[in-house]
């Protein structure tokens, strides 16, 4: 849900700022990129260098820094976010916030702001019931600003009451729910297959190909940014899980099948995993010797259930589109098109995985989308960008047909 977010992180004076730097982790595990603004009083709690070292990126705090303004300006730097989060909120801060007083760089960035704001406040009990501090609350509210927390419990000032700031990971739900609301799949369920299958000869040796699984996982990731909740079921590979994906570890076809089955029901499948077409018709239960001066063994070969045919005549439970892959080395457009009529399936996405072009284990890919009506040749480019743009055209396919319904 978080995979290529922006997220601006207003770290203000409190004992809880502490909790900020698991919260900047966490992030960033699920894929989202955070910079970060201190305060003054911030720093007594936490460092710029330890903000900085978990974030990846340079830390703000000083309005009238020249190389800052020069660089990124208080204005572009509220802007260029998708959601700004102020954590921990003090009593302090969010008077200033209801007053539209703008005293340092992060009260005047939040002013700046024409993004939602998530605030998460941390202060004593007696601050919080403060009617002073439940004004500013009401007033932060009416003008749409969101608030994680805070709840009960102990405090660092000894006393026991509501006030202390909800855990990182609350945190971090309240955002993936914020973000969920807007994306383009919310409410969309997708199933991305991924990755080479591995055809056991015996407990030895097997049959595969050279596919990385570069692609099938950048679509699932692509997928999960767009609200969409992804299963990715993948054969053997060294990429990451995707961050907000539930992966299915599989090895052979027969396995990627009964986990894509199994996943059903699903608004979209995107099959782009290199299926083996064939196994061998019998395994062997201990490996095949070599024998001396013997010829070698002849391996009978039967053929793997066909996935995406099988999805795309799933009857009442056939996802809505199905997207499958052709990988060619040859007469590309030719024999994609007579796939997707074959196998039945909504649209296919043509690649020429000849040798020369490095696509399988590379970084780039080169595709065509066929549709049935069009054919869209895009152009060369990284397979995160491939996915990229494959979700975005499947988030407009849906938006068109709910358009149509209504």
């Amino acid at each position: 849900m978080l995979h290529g977010k922006r997220i601006l992180l207003i770290i203000s004076g409190g004992i809880a700022a502490y909790k900020c730097l698991d919260l900047i982790r966490r992030l960033r595990e699920r894929g989202a990129s955070v910079r970060c603004v201190l305060t003054d009083a911030a720093t007594q709690f936490v460092t710029p260098l330890s903000v900085s070292a978990l974030s990846e990126d340079r830390v703000y705090g000083d309005l009238f820094s020249l190389t800052d303004e020069a660089e990124m300006g208080h204005i572009q730097l509220s802007r260029d976010a998708d959601l700004l989060v102020v954590a921990p909120a003090t009593t302090n801060i969010m008077a200033k916030m209801a007053q539209g007083i703008g005293d340092d760089l992060a009260t005047t960035v939040l002013l700046a702001t024409d993004k939602d704001v998530l605030v998460a406040p941390s202060m004593n009990v007696r601050m919080w019931e403060h009617a002073a501090t439940q004004e500013n609350i009401t007033t932060l509210k009416s003008r749409g600003i969101r608030f994680a927390g805070p709840t009960e419990g102990n405090m660092a000032c000894g006393e026991f009451g509501e006030g202390r700031m909800v855990e990182p990971l609350e945190i971090v739900a309240e955002i993936e729910t914020y973000f969920a609301a807007s994306a383009p799949l919310a409410g969309r369920r997708a199933v991305v297959t991924s990755g080479p299958t591995l055809e056991a000869i015996d407990p030895v040796r097997y049959i595969a190909n050279r596919s990385s699984g570069k692609q099938g996982h950048a679509i699932a990731a692509a997928l999960a940014g767009m609200g969409a909740e992804t299963i990715l079921v993948t054969g053997p590979t060294s990429e990451a899980a995707p961050p907000g994906v539930k992966v299915h570890h599989i090895e052979s076809a027969r396995e990627m099948y009964d986990a894509c089955m199994g996943a059903l029901p699903a608004d979209i499948t995107v099959c782009a995993a290199a299926v083996a077409d064939w196994r061998p018709a019998e395994q062997g239960d201990s490996k095949i010797k070599k024998e001396h001066d013997a010829a070698p063994p002849r391996i009978e070969m039967i053929e793997n259930p066909d996935i995406l045919r099988t999805l795309s005549a799933a009857g009442n439970q056939r996802p809505a589109l199905v997207v499958g892959f052709a990988a060619e080395t040859d007469n590309l457009i030719e024999n994609a098109t007579s796939k997707r009529k074959r196998k039945g399936c909504d649209w296919i996405v043509a690649n020429d995985v000849s040798p020369e072009t490095g696509t399988f284990g590379g970084e780039t890919n080169t595709v065509h989308l066929i549709t049935g009506t069009d054919t869209e040749a895009w152009p060369a480019m990284r397979k995160t960008d491939v996915a990229d743009r494959l979700a975005e055209r499947i988030a407009h396919h849906f938006d068109q047909n709910t358009e149509a319904a209504e």
